[in-house]
């Protein structure tokens, strides 16, 4: 399918579609934020400064990223644009704090919303999509990033915790509980 065809579909979303989709989506989200949460409690405050090379962010920088990004998709949803408010943190715990206290209630708003308003155009760069559909674009840009934090955890000094199943530092026992 071309990007023309799916500009055009993106164009008729319906609200049926919409609330389709946001029902879909965000038990995905929910189970998203309970995999990131983990990696970010794993990013040792003593080594957060790490980063593998001088093109990357460190830890901290990245663990801040993911928070603050994820925050920023799911209000861009919920008030019809998109607004970037920097934060910045200085512990992982600090970074951990305003996930928790943030993130959890967004998405009960965005569980209450009208399917008029996830079918509703909002433009984020160049993209102008239905609201429901940064939902998805949220999910992936934190799954890529989380992904590229994981990858810090060891060289920090930290565990790993299971992802999608279980990792070297917390087996398959300990996974099934999660």
């Amino acid at each position: 399918m071309t990007l023309a065809g799916n500009h055009s579909i993106l164009q008729t979303m319906t609200e049926e579609t919409a609330q389709a989709l946001l029902d879909y989506l965000l038990p995905q989200l929910q189970k998203e934020f309970s995999t990131t949460r983990k990696v970010l409690a794993a990013v040792p405050a003593e080594h957060c400064d790490y980063k593998p090379s001088e093109l990357c962010m460190t830890g901290l920088q990245l663990a801040n990223h993911i928070a603050v990004a994820e925050a920023f998709f799911l209000r861009g949803v919920l008030n019809g644009a998109f607004e970037w408010k920097a934060m910045e943190f200085k512990t992982p715990a600090e970074v951990l704090a305003f996930y928790d206290e943030t993130i959890p209630p967004l998405m009960a708003q965005i569980a209450g919303m009208p399917g008029a308003k996830l079918a509703q155009d909002i433009t984020f760069a160049v993209f102008t999509q239905p609201a429901v559909t940064y939902l998805s674009f949220d999910m992936s840009h934190g799954i890529h990033h989380r992904g590229q934090l994981s990858a810090y955890l060891r060289p920090m000094g930290a565990k790993v915790p299971s992802i999608y199943g279980p990792s070297a530092d917390e087996p398959i026992a300990a996974a099934a509980g999660h």
